[in-house]
């Protein structure tokens, strides 16, 4: 039998209206909460999300099915009667509180090659664990234009700068760096580029024109940075000969157009292939020197005035470890003015949780690769979410997955 936790007064048990899930302590498993929520939109039924109210606990009625399902995920939930309720909306009103409706499921897509990569991706973990459904997409889809049919789009460990990682040097001559090398090429061939690099530049601007567009895109590790690498080198030769087979633009740098990009600015790309850095945007070097015992905080908002931030930082922490990635934070003097700092290692230039809009749409980019894998190796097993039902990295993932469900769908064809 699973484990579920119901606390409830006398009172609330004879005069129910609405069910509480808490998101503090008390919750038996954080993650599938956010399932429970997001499987709820999808049958229609409206959630409240009451932001920094027990760490950012949900409120729905009080229907058998809803009863159903959280048993069914394993979650810990609360039946409130009218008094509690009302009590409840007094101190929201009170505090630095607030409630936020959810209404529509978000449509989630993750972009995945069709390869079998030799490492794995925290928020596909996080989405299966969670039950949460998403639909894999690639450069062909996006290329098609089938961003339009998603509210929501997640990127990884992906390299958008057309270099693979900067694995060359170290695996080579490795069968899946090969295969991920091949598959690129004859998809460009396929689609009529000139090469990959140029395909994963176009990649680039098709998803941020999806952003402008009313887009929802949260991404991770080597994606956010590589991204805008591509976009700022549009007209700029940037790869090394093992890329592309002519050597980089010695003055690469100098014509780098940092307007089209999405959170950086005036940073320096790395176009050797012996370098392992992409660029100067990464933190890691110094991350790796302050090792596995360090943290970053996340900052608190104004809940009534700042709500989009204040949903992004829902935690039952204000402090969360930290964990490396191809990139494992971004160099606060290299954001754009724009861009929201929500979570840093405090006394360094690390923004570790970074937000902002473009046009009609969001974005947030977090650092590192697997939040309860400090270093995650190529050909490391996928961490077992089982057993970090409370992880509070985890939950960072999942505040962006129902973040599109609080605002009004803009996305346009």
């Amino acid at each position: 039998m699973k484990k579920f936790l119901i606390t409830i007064s006398l009172w609330g048990a004879l005069t129910a209206e609405r069910i509480l899930i808490p998101m503090d302590d008390s919750q038996s498993d954080h993650l599938r909460a956010y399932g429970v929520v997001y499987n709820l939109l999808l049958k229609g039924i409206k959630v409240e999300w009451l932001l920094y109210y027990r760490c950012g606990s949900f409120l729905t009625e009080d229907r058998e099915e809803v009863r159903e399902m959280c048993v069914d995920f394993g979650i810990s939930y609360e039946l409130l009667g009218a008094s509690e309720t009302a009590f409840l909306y007094q101190k929201i009103e009170e505090s630095n509180m607030n409630s936020v409706v959810l209404e529509v499921a978000p449509k989630l897509a993750v972009y995945i090659p069709p390869y079998a990569e030799p490492w794995d991706d925290a928020v596909t973990l996080a989405l299966e664990y969670a039950k949460i459904p998403y639909t894999r997409i690639y450069d062909e889809e996006i290329i098609k234009g089938e961003l339009r049919k998603y509210d929501w789009l997640h990127m990884h460990h992906e390299d958008f700068s057309g270099q693979y990682s900067k694995f060359y040097t170290v695996y080579g001559d490795t069968s899946w760096y090969k295969k991920m090398v091949e598959t690129d090429r004859e998809i460009a061939r396929r689609l009529g580029f000139p090469n990959a690099q140029k395909l994963k530049q176009e990649v680039a601007e098709r998803i941020r024109e999806y952003v402008r567009n009313g887009g929802f895109l949260f991404s991770m590790c080597l994606a956010p940075a590589t991204m805008d690498m591509a976009l700022s080198a549009h007209d700029v030769d940037i790869w090394d000969r093992p890329y592309d087979g002519t050597p980089p633009d010695p003055q690469a740098n100098a014509k780098l157009d940092y307007n089209e990009c999405l959170a950086f600015e005036n940073f320096k790309v790395y176009t050797s292939y012996l370098q392992g850095e992409h660029s100067d945007i990464d933190v890691s070097d110094e991350a790796i020197l302050r090792g596995p015992d360090t943290y970053f905080t996340l900052f608190e908002f104004s809940a009534k005035y700042d709500p989009v931030p204040s949903m992004l930082v829902q935690n039952h922490v204000n402090a969360v470890k930290e964990f490396l990635g191809r990139d494992t934070g971004f160099r606060k003097k290299l954001l754009k003015p724009r861009v929201v700092v929500l979570g840093e290692v405090k006394g360094t230039d690390e923004a570790k949780y970074i937000y902002g809009t473009f046009g009609k749409g969001f974005f947030t980019f977090l650092g590192g690769h697997d939040p309860e894998d400090y270093q995650h190796f190529i050909g490391d097993p996928p961490t077992d979410l089982k057993k970090y039902p409370h992880s509070p990295g985890y939950r960072l993932i999942l505040n962006n997955v129902l973040f599109p469900a609080s605002q009004p769908r803009k996305l346009k064809t």
